[in-house]
C-alpha cells in the first residue's frame, strides 16, 4: 500500500518514472527491514512529504536498532545484507536515528526529477 500512495503522488505531481522506481525501491527496503528488525509485532510506521523539490520518506519501527552502514555489498551467494546499500545507492541522502529500546527511524530523501512530457499523458491513479 506504501509503495502505491507513493507512487501514485508522485506521479500526480510528475515526476519522472525513474525518480519514482528509486524511492519506491528505497520505501521497499526500509519497510522490510522494519518488518524482519522491528520487534516483536512486526508493526511500523511511514509518513512521507514531498515538496521544495523533494520526497521525504521516514520508516519507524519498535526494533532494538540498525547495524552500521556496511562497507560493500556482502558476496553473491549471501541471503541478506544489501538493503542499507541498496537504499544508499538510489536515494541522495539516507540518515538513522536509533532510541534504545524504543526503535529506529529511517530518513530517505531523494531530489525530485520531472517527467516533462507527463501533460500530454492522461493519468491514471489507483484508488486506495
Amino acid at each position: 500500500m506504501v509503495r502505491r500512495v507513493l507512487g501514485d503522488a508522485m506521479r500526480s505531481l510528475h515526476v519522472s518514472e525513474t525518480c519514482i522506481a528509486d524511492m519506491l525501491l528505497a520505501v521497499s527496503e526500509a519497510c522490510s527491514n522494519a518488518v524482519r528488525h522491528g520487534g516483536p509485532a512486526n508493526r511500523y510506521e511511514v509518513t512521507a512529504s514531498i515538496g521544495y523539490g523533494q520526497c521525504d520518506v521516514r520508516v519507524a519501527d519498535n526494533g532494538e536498532g540498525v547495524p552500521t552502514m556496511p562497507p560493500c555489498f556482502p558476496p553473491p551467494d549471501t541471503e541478506n545484507g544489501r538493503g542499507l546499500l541498496i537504499m544508499r545507492s538510489v536515494v541522495d541522502e539516507i540518515s538513522f536515528g536509533v532510541t534504545p529500546g524504543r526503535g529506529t527511524t529511517v530518513h530517505l530523501r531523494k531530489l525530485l526529477a520531472w517527467d516533462d512530457e507527463a501533460d500530454a499523458r492522461p493519468r491514471e491513479l489507483a484508488a486506495v
